[in-house]
């Protein structure tokens, strides 16, 4: 395990251990080299729609439609991740943030009792107090039904605030069925100074990389200016290559990443920047879209479509918005900054805490087809997006009537269905049908 730790905590030490020391080395390099010539000979009108003042054009009557237990018997404490394993075994897999991850066949909508697939729970520690940490995402391999590799996310219990990334097999001779904790391998440990904004999103793009959400640390207004400097991980989406190593590391990092070559103080990791805690990515696989909803720190929450090498503006923009607390600069809307698809206000009917969803592309419910399904932490309140597929304008954001509970994850079958969370009533999953 000691040589797979070595990368983060002795190679590029003094970036790395920036995290602790609120060392600035590239504090604006997320910027500098990057920007358009013409960026400032022109002022640039923000393209994000607010929802609390939308514009006549956008549809945002109430979609038609019912949000009922998927599996009225079954209750998983804290469930975090919902995923299949895109392997047609039609089995889905719910994991919960102390660390045991669940198995049962999609389609069983009686279930009350899950197979264990693997409990992790010895190694994850996870507080009540500071529930930012815990596991946090899972993913399977694109080939996992021939090589039955799969990847977590989760905060260590043996070290405070560090989260490891790491790959697992299943138990040999299993056909997959189990997953064998003693199979870890480690491919990466990242500091965090502080227990909330973890990011923990894991998931594979339609390349076969595997992208990584991460949160600027915490504690709050990005203290240690994490979401611009890219001499640390923290405040941005990272991309490797599981399937090869590369000197010194336990995967490679692909060719076209784009700071590949920008030098030594920049991890070559780093896909996108500028986030502040993206609560949850993921894939649309028809077009290959990587949705992310970003949590705001005072005022705004917001959707995004993450580029790569985009700049998210966090902590020089909240969502569409120059953020000046804590010594920030701030920034005006640029060009070299991208704003998000929608944004809405902290208020008691909106929300204060968003939380992504997956695009829908089920056959249950065909209304919703092509649809970006959300929801908001704190309001409880849910919404269905839509945008042009060619321009990517935003068309609609419907509301979605329902009990309005903590809206605590969402997840995508292997058939497209979408499945979302909540940890009221022991924790229950719940999916969307026509009414």
């Amino acid at each position: 395990m000691i040589s797979q730790r070595k990368h983060v905590f002795s190679r590029r030490q003094a970036a790395a251990w920036s995290v602790f020391t609120g060392g600035l080395i590239a504090a604006t390099v997320g910027i500098v080299g990057l920007e358009p010539a013409n960026a400032q000979e022109k002022t640039f009108v923000s393209p994000t729609i607010n929802l609390a003042n939308p514009p006549e054009s956008l549809n945002t009557s109430p979609m038609p439609i019912e949000v009922v237990r998927a599996y009225p018997n079954l209750n998983i404490s804290r469930p975090i991740v919902i995923t299949g394993a895109g392997d047609g075994s039609g089995r889905l897999f719910v994991a919960s943030q102390t660390g045991e991850i669940f198995v049962f066949d999609e389609s069983n909508e009686q279930v009350d009792e899950p197979e264990m697939f693997v409990d992790l729970s010895d190694r994850v520690i996870y507080k009540d107090r500071e529930n930012e940490e815990g596991f946090l995402g899972l993913a399977f391999h694109p080939r996992f039904s021939e090589n039955g590799k799969f990847y977590a996310y989760y905060t260590t219990s043996d070290r405070p605030h560090v989260s490891v990334l790491s790959e697992f097999r299943t138990v040999e001779g299993s056909q997959n069925r189990f997953g064998d904790p003693s199979s870890e391998r480690e491919l990466m440990r990242i500091q965090q100074p502080f227990w909330n904004h973890n990011g923990g999103t894991v998931a594979f793009g339609p390349d076969g990389y595997l992208y990584v959400a991460l949160g600027d640390g915490g504690k709050g207004n990005d203290p240690l200016k994490s979401g611009q400097d890219l001499s640390k991980l923290l405040g941005s989406i990272l991309r490797i290559d599981i399937d090869q190593t590369q000197n010194d590391l336990p995967y490679a990092i692909p060719k076209d990443n784009p700071l590949v070559g920008r030098g030594a103080s920049v991890w070559p990791e780093i896909y996108a920047w500028g986030v502040r805690n993206i609560w949850r990515m993921s894939f649309d696989e028809p077009t290959g879209r990587l949705w992310a909803a970003d949590v705001g720190q005072n005022e705004w929450e917001e959707i995004n479509l993450i580029r790569k090498g985009g700049n998210y503006g966090w902590s020089l923009r909240e969502a569409a918005h120059s953020f000046t607390l804590d010594g920030s600069k701030g920034s005006e809307a640029t060009p070299s900054l991208i704003d998000p698809l929608i944004e809405y206000p902290h208020t008691d009917d909106w929300g204060k805490s968003v939380t992504g969803g997956a695009v829908y592309r089920g056959k249950a419910t065909p209304q919703l087809d092509g649809y970006y399904l959300y929801g908001d932490y704190v309001s409880g309140r849910l919404w269905a997006m839509k945008i042009d597929e060619k321009t990517e304008a935003v068309l609609e954001n419907r509301p979605i009537a329902w009990q309005q509970l903590p809206v605590f994850t969402f997840g995508s079958t292997d058939t497209g269905e979408v499945l979302m969370s909540t940890m009221m009533g022991g924790g229950q999953i719940y999916r969307f049908v026509a009414k």
